[in-house]
């Protein structure tokens, strides 16, 4: 990836946000554009720095990080949100997905998979590390229903079917495609392919023989 990344960095300590700022200044493509450093601050500076992604701490004095979250992506949707915490429990990671962002990242997370996580993320993916899928994996699958697109849409998608695959059988968009790929994760608090698998398979929609992996 080589196109510039605006980058918005909102964590209640200085001397953080100042490591950040020096693992990500010696990339090129990436620009720090805004530091922030409680809650409202960082919505203030989101509407005026126009960034591509916020790098978002979850405990903070006046709005945790998944509150902020939630209110970036009502007021800025083009804004990327990526989690960077101490805390890797399940409960928080279901929370911030819930809310909106695109990946979880642990605070002692190495220089080179915090770059990974950025990059994946401005891209449009998602990234969640190791111990957050782990963690995640461990809680008990919430019961909430889906429509009956999204259950047409989680069967291609464990059947290992792309995005634009799936719009042409459906006669739909990808972008109509995505956004619902965005609430099967959110509803049912699933980071992974594999999650979605397991869902589809106790709910008897597919057959062991049909999961691709």
């Amino acid at each position: 990836m080589n196109m510039p990344v605006r980058i918005l960095l909102v964590d209640d300590h200085p001397l953080v946000r100042d490591g950040l700022k020096a693992r990500l200044q010696v990339v090129e493509h990436l620009h720090v554009v805004g530091e922030a450093g409680h809650g409202a601050e960082a919505l203030e500076l989101a509407s005026r720095v126009q960034a591509d992604l916020a790098l978002v701490d979850i405990s903070m004095p006046d709005m945790n990080g998944i509150e902020l979250t939630r209110r970036l992506r009502e007021s800025s949707p083009d804004l990327h949100v990526l989690i960077l915490s101490m805390y890797d429990n399940a409960e928080y990671v279901s929370s911030a997905l819930k809310a909106g962002a695109r990946g979880y990242l642990l605070k002692d997370a190495p220089a080179s998979e915090v770059l990974r996580a950025i990059e994946t993320v401005a891209e449009g993916g998602s990234y969640f590390c190791q111990s957050a899928v782990a963690a995640m994996a461990e809680a008990p699958a919430e019961n909430t229903p889906l429509t009956d697109r999204e259950r047409e849409i989680l069967i291609f998608i464990v059947k290992g079917e792309s995005n634009k695959r799936i719009a042409q059988q459906l006669n739909i968009s990808v972008r109509t495609v995505e956004t619902h790929r965005m609430s099967l994760r959110r509803k049912l608090g699933v980071i992974t392919s594999a999650g979605l698998v397991h869902y589809a398979l106790k709910q008897g929609w597919i057959d062991s023989a049909s999961n691709p992996g």
